[in-house]
């Protein structure tokens, strides 16, 4: 789902319950607003939890040995903050729901 996938869904939703009152220009603003509220958050080292939903954290990752892979040569990646997200308990439980309901059921016949 790309971000005007996500402005259209949002749109669309709102359109349903509170009627036709927001156009999809202002839905925009808003889901730009909140992800630019959560690069801001994250940036200033900020954790984010949406109830419901899931957490932004930071996440510092240690100094570690890689490999080029063209050279084969060992390289040094240095220790740095990493974006993370961590879903809810609800989150995780409607996407496995949605995984129960799509994959189908086998009949399965006991041999005798």
């Amino acid at each position: 789902m790309t971000k005007a996938d996500l402005v259209e869904k949002v749109t669309a939703t709102i359109a349903r319950t509170a009627g036709p009152m927001i156009s999809k220009k202002d839905c925009a603003r808003v889901v730009d607003a909140f992800l630019e509220a959560v690069k801001e958050a994250l940036a200033d080292q900020h954790n984010i939890e949406i109830r419901g939903f899931g957490t932004f954290k930071i996440r510092n990752r240690k100094t570690r040995m890689a490999r080029n892979p063209r050279t084969g040569e060992p390289v040094e990646v240095a220790a740095r903050p990493v974006p993370v997200f961590k879903p809810s308990k609800e989150l995780r439980a409607v996407v496995a729901e949605a995984e129960a309901a799509q994959t189908p059921q086998r009949n399965i016949i006991p041999v005798q």
